[in-house]
């Protein structure tokens, strides 16, 4: 079982900030799509499935 280290991932998230405040939107993008995806993994890992998405989220 893998635990989230909320640290890390803060850290993460103030670099994500720090290129949108240079104004690489793409490179911001696809550094959350990263992170998102490997948290997702990290979760799935964990054997608990994920919730449908809201009609708002599709």
């Amino acid at each position: 079982m893998t635990t989230l280290d909320a640290q890390a991932i803060a850290h993460r998230i103030d670099t994500v900030l720090d290129i949108l405040v240079a104004g690489d939107y793409h490179s911001a993008i696809n550094n959350l799509e990263i992170l998102k995806a490997e948290l997702l993994a990290q979760h799935q890992d964990n054997g608990d499935a994920l919730p449908p998405k809201a009609p708002w989220e599709i």
